[in-house]
Parts: structure tokens; sequence; C-alpha cells
């Protein structure tokens, strides 16, 4: 009896730690360290990296006021330029932050995605008419109206955003930027709790 009731306790015990093990984020898994430290970018504590023209960023959208309660972080944005799309993309969500100081609120940028990601059967101008609509319809100028001295500040804001993903090798968006130091593999997890758990793991590191 007493070989048994051991037994059961050693059982108990391997799987108490296996369990532990699955629920903390694995290095290579779940995430990895950056290449190179971006910390002297100044970047919020948590950054998500994405594009407007990515469906997978646009769905990630819809999520984030999840991912920012569960983490309890307001998490900032860095659009990527690495090809021409992208950088059209960049064009219009920088315009957008630098006047208003900030990143756009979760409802501008559900409007900007469903302008840059209008169907085949949309038009240049049906774009830019849904576009100019969401910087106008909050007192901003649109992109497409940008004097010389805003277009040079958009470029300035571009540029750095291209040293923040080329420094840091990204390649593949959505993701997320923790303390300047680990990139969030959001495809290795299951559900936005799992890249939360994740992204509050990597906060408590050094």
């Amino acid at each position: 009896m007493k070989k048994l009731v051991t037994f059961a306790l050693i059982a108990l015990s391997t799987l108490l730690v296996g369990c532990s093990e699955s629920t903390t984020p694995q290095e290579g898994t779940h995430y990895q360290q950056l290449p190179a430290n971006l910390t002297t970018f100044r970047l919020p504590l948590v950054t998500e990296v994405f594009s407007l023209n990515c469906g997978h960023c646009r769905k990630m959208e819809d999520e984030m006021p999840t991912i920012e309660k569960l983490t309890g972080e307001n998490i900032g944005k860095v659009h990527v330029t690495f090809n021409e799309s992208a950088q059209i993309g960049a064009m219009i969500y920088y315009a957008a932050e630098m006047q208003l100081g900030k990143k756009p609120d979760h409802d501008m940028m559900l409007e900007l995605f469903a302008a840059t990601q209008m169907g085949d059967g949309a038009s240049l101008g049906d774009k830019k008419l849904a576009i100019d609509k969401a910087f106008e319809s909050r007192g901003l100028t649109s992109p497409y109206n940008f004097d010389e001295e805003q277009q040079k500040q958009l470029f300035a804001a571009m540029q750095l955003a291209d040293d923040i993903t080329t420094k840091g090798e990204i390649n593949s968006v959505p993701t997320f930027i923790v303390k300047g130091k680990y990139i969030v593999n959001t495809s290795a997890h299951q559900d936005v709790e799992g890249i939360a758990n994740t992204i509050k793991f990597l906060i408590t590191q050094p």
C-alpha cells in the first residue's frame, strides 16, 4: 500500500511539473531574442509591428483591446516598410500618428485597415475617398494633401520605422516587440490569451 501511495505521489508531481512547463512560454517556440537590442529607439514596453496591407494584422487589430486588457499595457505600434505596398500603408499610418501625436485609436485603425484593404472591385479613387474620410472626419489632413514640411516629417517617421524593423531583422507581421529585446512568435500561439501570456512573461524578463 505504501508503495502505491509513493508511486501515486511521484506520478502527481510529474503531472504538475508537466502542466507548469506547458504554461511557461518557451524561447525558440513562443518567442526569441532579437538579433539587436532596440532599446535605443525608446519603444514602448510592448510594441506591435504590423502593416495596414496585412490581413492577419487586420484580424489582430480586432483583438488589440483584449490583448491590452489582459496585459495591462498600452501597446505601441511600428509599421513595416519592407515592400512597396507596406510603404504606402506606412505613409497612411504615420500621417495619422504624426498629427495626433500618438497612435490612432482603435476605431480609426479599423477604418484605415478597411480603406487600405478594399476589395479588388474598388478603384484607387475609392480607396483615396475612404482614406480622406478617415482623416478629415477627425479634423486631420489627409496624406494626399500634405505640404512639403509635412511630407518631410512623414518620411522621417517612415525612416525611423525602417531602421527599427531592419535592425531587428523583422520580416513577418503581425508580431510584438517586448522591452526592445524580445519578439513574440504569434503564429506559435493558439489564441490571444496565449499571446498575452507570453507578453506578460517577457515583461518580467531581464
